[in-house]
């Protein structure tokens, strides 16, 4: 039997990204490990990770530790997982070998060229991007078009990311797959299922609600939100946070400064997302970098009108002013005025609103899980 390895820096990526991945290998005859950094730098619970633990157990896929550490600059931690994915690589025999995560892609990719497996690696975004710091650029695009020469495949997740490795990078096949799709099939709430989670939400029924979905952490950008929040003074508007992460304790802290706390309600990691997503008035996304956001097109899915960043990802998914508005990422004014106008839409013209969010619905129909499911199915096919 054939074996394939999927390899990324941290557990969170195998449960978000991978799992589709596992299951389309597994119909091509493929026998399947994980390896991947189980014990930190995880982007969902420790609950949730033993969940995953057990369930890749159900489907009889192997997973292995390996000491990942999140800052690419660690050479010692680098090295340290360097050797223990080549152990596992020489030991397990692997034919095929998907990367993912900057760091994944890495150490995967150095170790699979040393073993000569057929390497895949998706970028999930690369560090640099149109606006990107410059110390990105001189850090990260070095080493990614390096490593290209690797690389069997290259799958990116967004056009920007396209274009620049079509013309610059020296992969032997490149291909554009949105992401992991997105399920567009819908179980809704009715609306008492809404009212009763609105209450148990602490959230006015007839609030304008708008929510965020996203680990906190600085790239995340949700201070800036609160700031917009804090300066509109509008009493009927709630931010709802969904989410864990290093910059919670200073998001509770501003909020708890500024007198938001009426307002502002901290959810932690949430398995109930659509559901939630249903009972707000706006989706929120307020990332620097984003590669294809699966929140995002989650949201759009559930027919919510947006308001995200300006970036690239997000312009493959929103056009200005037809489900939503872009804004300039750290531009406080720019979201107080979205924010205003679509709460004046929700009390003047909800009908507005519904088309807003009927045209990110009808968007959102290319992105779909069905569509990615195949195509994940020819370039594994290809090898």
């Amino acid at each position: 039997m054939k074996k394939a390895l999927i390899i990324a820096s941290v557990a969170s990526m195998i449960q978000q990204f991978n799992m589709g991945n596992i299951c389309i290998l597994r119909e091509l005859g493929y026998e399947v490990d994980v390896a991947a950094n189980f014990k930190t730098g995880n982007t969902c619970s420790d609950d949730q990770i033993d969940r995953l633990k057990q369930e890749l157990k159900k489907l009889k896929v192997g997973w292995y530790q390996i000491d990942f550490d999140r800052n690419v600059m660690n050479i010692r931690a680098d090295w340290i997982a360097y050797r223990q994915a080549m152990k596992l690589i020489r030991k397990k025999k692997y034919d095929l070998l998907h990367c993912h995560s900057p760091i994944g892609g890495v150490i995967g990719r150095l170790a699979g060229f040393r073993c000569s497996i057929y390497t895949i690696y998706t970028a999930h975004g690369f560090h640099f991007y149109e606006g990107a710091p410059v110390k990105n650029w001189l850090l990260y695009y070095p080493i990614e078009k390096f490593l290209s020469r690797y690389t069997d495949r290259l799958i990116v997740i967004n056009q920007e990311d396209y274009r620049l490795a079509q013309k610059k990078f020296h992969m032997k096949k490149l291909s554009y797959i949105p992401g992991i799709g997105v399920d567009i099939n819908r179980k809704l709430l009715d609306d008492a299922g809404k009212a009763m989670l609105r209450a148990r939400l602490g959230i006015p029924q007839e609030a304008f609600l708008i929510v965020n979905v996203a680990e906190f952490t600085p790239n995340k950008n949700q201070v800036t939100v609160l700031r917009a929040v804090r300066q509109m003074r509008n009493d009927n508007i709630f931010f709802l946070m969904c989410g864990i992460g290093e910059k919670k304790r200073q998001l509770e802290q501003y909020v708890s400064e500024q007198n938001l706390g009426r307002q502002v309600k901290f959810a932690g990691y949430c398995s109930n997302i659509r559901d939630i997503l249903q009972i707000s008035d706006c989706f929120v996304l307020s990332s620097l970098r984003e590669g294809l956001s699966v929140a995002l097109m989650e949201a759009m899915a559930e027919g919510r009108p947006v308001v995200c960043t300006g970036i690239r990802g997000n312009k493959d998914l929103v056009e200005n002013g037809a489900g939503g508005y872009l804004v300039e990422p750290l531009a406080v004014d720019e979201y107080k005025h979205a924010f205003e106008k679509m709460e004046k839409f929700k009390r003047e013209n909800p009908e507005k609103l519904q088309k807003m969010g009927e045209i990110n619905r009808q968007t959102i129909k290319k992105f779909d899980s069905e569509t990615v499911h195949r195509m994940m199915k020819e370039v594994y096919g290809d090898i």
